[in-house]
């Protein structure tokens, strides 16, 4: 492996473990802080708007060094004919859904939070996080699949 590759395997990694931190964080900590009423609006306000920067600055790295990656190691057929392949695949569809409902989860939240309510946008937001979860989990355990086959 290049120096070049390493260095985009180990930005992309800790991107991947970072966004996907973040989720989970806000999902098991955040989430019932605001759904318990334990919290102001104001501090989950800045908590969720540094969830938004986390994840779009993620989604942003990740599609740029996961194109690296793929394109340095894999071929249209590979990608389409080859386990690898179809696990990087699965990985690019995880990736677009969990963008998906970050957005929406924190939009619910930061409209709500916004207007100085608490419980209301975090039970609106409740079932975008717990999906947002799930797939971070997939996407580690897909990312743990593609190593393991190397």
């Amino acid at each position: 492996m290049s120096v070049v590759s390493a260095a985009v395997f180990g930005v992309h990694l800790i991107f991947a473990a970072l966004w996907s931190g973040t989720v989970l964080f806000t999902t098991y900590a955040v989430l019932p802080t605001a759904l318990n009423g334990d919290a102001s609006p104001g501090p989950l306000a800045a908590i969720t708007r540094k969830l938004k920067l986390v994840s779009r600055a993620s989604a942003l790295l990740l599609l740029l060094t996961g194109g690296h990656l793929a394109a340095t190691y894999y071929t249209a057929e590979t990608l389409t004919g080859s386990g690898p392949g179809h696990l990087v695949i699965t990985m690019l569809v995880l990736w677009f859904v969990l963008a998906g409902l970050v957005e929406v989860a924190a939009s619910k939240l930061s409209d709500g939070f916004e207007e100085q309510k608490l419980r209301e946008p975090a039970r609106e937001a409740r079932p975008f996080l717990l999906g947002a979860s799930l797939v971070a989990i997939l996407l580690l355990l897909d990312a743990g699949a593609l190593l393991g086959l190397y």
